[in-house]
């Protein structure tokens, strides 16, 4: 883990202004329902509220449905978390197709 702290504020320009030539990918490994280990890259993170949500993509398969979690941190370490709660999903879901309108 390197030591560079990423801060998320107004002007953090995340997912938005950055020029991914610079930048490494941010792979993790997830488990599906199968048992598989599937291999996802961060594409972006986005506040809803007062909390952050990563959206992340198939690597091997970019035009699969990405899938948003919930991020947090514990003891220094960023943890995703499935989104379970109906109501946190709808509103995650919401300002998710804002971002989405405002890309196109």
């Amino acid at each position: 883990m390197s030591d560079q702290k990423h801060e998320h504020g107004d002007d953090c320009g995340c997912g938005h202004d950055h020029d991914h030539g610079e930048h490494e990918e941010f792979i993790l490994t997830l488990t599906d329902e199968n048992g598989t280990d599937v291999e996802m890259v961060l594409v972006e993170t986005f506040d809803v509220g007062e909390k952050v949500y990563a959206l992340l993509l198939e690597r091997e398969n970019p035009e699969a449905d990405g899938i948003i979690l919930r991020m947090e941190e514990e003891n220094e370490e960023m943890v995703l978390y499935n989104i379970e709660d109906e109501e946190e999903w709808k509103s995650v879901e919401e300002v998710y197709n804002v971002l989405i309108a405002q890309q196109e």
